[in-house]
Formats: structure tokens, sequence, C-alpha cells
């Protein structure tokens, strides 16, 4: 049964990094009467988060994470490889997605109640109630979401299912698979014909799954996985696409027309204005995870960098400076590599090659990071 914050509680001891471990040292009186330094305590208060470094949603909880500055313990899930589909993985998610975080006895692997759970158990400090842990941290946890019934709370809320509604996914298959729509794209070429390859695979695999007397797989599993070509399918229509570029357009114009209110609305006051007042919220953070990914899509001169939303370019350009989005997202040039470089070095770990093949792999790897390195930074620097 769910608990009120809507998450189902989970005994998680068969887990390696289970909340359970040293519930031994856990004092009759509860919680309260603990010491907050006391290891057992930290152990069970543990935040580890499973997640894959391109996944949207992973980005978006990664800097909620930042921003209150809490002490997270990540565990990088390879898409690709498909860490995903993994027994070990399907074990704390059979949905076979990320993110999903465990803390205590919780596992939530729901983006949005992740979102709601981190904000209801770890604020506290001027922006609201004590975090529901005694962690030292626990009185400088900022709040991102505001009180109830204040009009900054109506604000976040109606701009966070605003930005959270924007199909991601459709921009970025379609982006993928129709690049002359973009500009300045940081996906590579061959990504195009590597998605068309995977797509002709699983609809061949899908067929012959449906033709077999005893299918390997349970029905409401071949059911979502055609649902999911079907989706990919839809993105390739560029018909499609364009028509959701263009409303995504309208959304950026009501973005752009709320950051105008804010200057009228705080014109003389010395503060920091962000989407929903001089406080920085949720609606922020999902505000600049959006905008970051239309970038490294190709999509930022269509939008904002030709000067036809310059409250927007402000943002973005305010919002990359602060130190969560520097270590999470990092320079928008190197957001590829920082993918493929840990795929690269896991695979050799699964399937060890010859000494001979295991040190050219990582010696151009090293020297693809150099050379990289110094062309980033004569570039952008």
């Amino acid at each position: 049964m769910a608990t009120p914050n809507n998450v189902t509680p989970t005994n998680c001891s068969w887990w390696p990094i289970s909340a359970l471990e040293n519930d031994a040292g856990k004092g009759k009186d509860g919680e309260e009467n603990q010491d907050p330094t006391d290891p057992a305590l930290k152990a069970q208060d543990r935040l580890v988060l499973y997640h894959w470094t391109q996944s949207f949603s992973s980005q978006k909880v990664r800097l909620v994470i930042a921003e209150k500055g809490l002490p997270c313990e990540e565990r990088d899930v390879s898409m690709p490889l498909l860490e995903h589909k993994e027994p070990w993985f399907m074990r704390l998610n059979l949905g076979e997605e990320v993110p999903v975080i465990i803390h205590r006895d919780n596992i939530i692997s729901d983006y949005n109640q992740i979102i709601d759970y981190m904000e209801k158990n770890f604020t506290g400090g001027k922006g609201g109630g004590r975090a529901a842990f005694p962690l030292p941290l626990s009185d400088n946890v900022p709040q991102l979401i505001p009180e109830p019934g204040t009009p900054l709370h109506s604000r976040v809320l109606q701009y966070r299912e605003l930005l959270d509604s924007l199909p991601m996914d459709a921009y970025t298959h379609g982006c993928i698979l129709h690049p002359e729509l973009t500009t300045d794209s940081m996906i590579p070429k061959y990504a195009t014909a590597e998605i068309r390859r995977h797509l002709a695979n699983a609809s061949t695999e899908l067929m012959k799954l449906d033709h077999e007397e005893e299918p390997p797989l349970t029905e409401p599993y071949l059911s979502k996985q055609k649902k999911l070509m079907a989706k990919i399918l839809e993105h390739d229509n560029v018909n499609y696409l364009k028509k959701i570029l263009g409303e995504l357009g309208m959304v950026l114009d009501q973005i752009e027309a709320e950051l105008e209110k804010r200057k009228l609305e705080y014109q003389g006051q010395k503060c920091e204005l962000w989407l929903c007042g001089c406080v920085f919220t949720l609606a922020d953070v999902l505000l600049g995870a959006t905008l970051h990914r239309l970038k490294f899509l190709g999509l930022s001169k269509k939008y904002w960098e030709d000067g036809s939303r310059p409250n927007l370019q402000s943002f973005f350009d305010r919002i990359q400076k602060r130190f969560a989005f520097r270590k999470v997202l990092g320079d928008i040039h190197t957001t590829l590599l920082s993918a493929v470089v840990p795929n690269a070095f896991r695979l050799v770990k699964r399937k060890p090659p010859s000494f001979f093949g295991a040190s050219f792999l990582m010696g151009s790897l090293g020297g693809m990071g150099y050379f990289a390195y110094w062309y980033l930074k004569k570039k952008y620097i």
C-alpha cells in the first residue's frame, strides 16, 4: 500500500546498498534522540540515485539534488548498453526506466514522485520546515516549491506542469532523424543511421516474437515494445515534428512574456530575477534543463539565439553559471563526450579484448580526450 507521499515502501535488504544497513545501531527511542553524526544514521539516510547521463528526466532529478546540495551516491545505468534491461536493475524498476532513487526503505521510480519526495523530505532552513532527517546539511537545504497558498507556489506549479508536458522524447528522436530542421546540432551524424538501423532490427524482432507459438516474453512486455516502436515511427513523421516544434515556439513565447513581467514587477529592486520571481525555484530547474536539451539538439538558434527572445537568452546565460548546473550538465560542448567515454570503458570491462586491443583502445580514448580538451579550450575559452 502506498504511503502518504505516494511512494511504495520496499524492503531493500536484498540489495548491497540497502538503506537498511546498520539498522542495529538504532536506539529504542527512535530517530529523534539519535546523534546526527552517528554512522548508522548516515548510512540509513543515504541517497542512492540510478540514472543515465543523457536521460532528460535523470538530468532534472540530478539538478534538483545538486541545487539542494545533498550528498548522493550516483550510479550510471547505461541505456545504450541495455543495462536497464538487466535483472539487477529490473528488481529496482520493472518499468526499465531511469531515474530510480533509494532512500531508507523507499525505492521511488517515477520522475514526478521523486521530485515531490525530495521536496517533502529534504527541505529545511528559511525556505520551510526542517528536513525529515537530522543531517547537518538540513538547516540549509533550499525549498524549490514555495509554500501552498502563495502566488509564487501557483506560478511554480503552473510552469512545472507546462514544462513537463513538452514532448522532449519527440523533439530528440525527431531532430536525430531529421537533422535538416536543426542548426549546429551536437548530435553526431551517424546517430541518424544508427537509430534507423535500430528501428529496422526492432521491427524484425517483434515480428518474430509475434509468430512464435510460445513467445519467451510476456504479452505486457510485447505491448510496451510495440507502443515504443509506434511512438518512434510517429516521431519520424516530419510534418508531426514541424507541428510540435511550432507549438514549442508558442510555449517559449509564453515564457518570454512571463520573464518580461518579472522585470516590470520587480523594477527598481535589487534582486536576481527568475521565472517566477526573485527566488530560484523548481520552475527554473526545469526551464534550464529544457533549454540545455534544445541547444544540444540544435534548436537554440531558431528559438532564442537569433535575438527573438532576449529574456530567454538572458535566463539561459545566467543559469549556466550556477554551480549545480555546471556540476550536473557541464559544458554543452562536452555533453556527448561525457556519455560516450564511460560506455566505452564499461564495454571494455564487460568484454575485455586482447592486451594489444585494450592498450590501443585506452590510448585512443586518452588521445581523443586530450585533443578534444585543447580544441574546446581554444574555441570556447
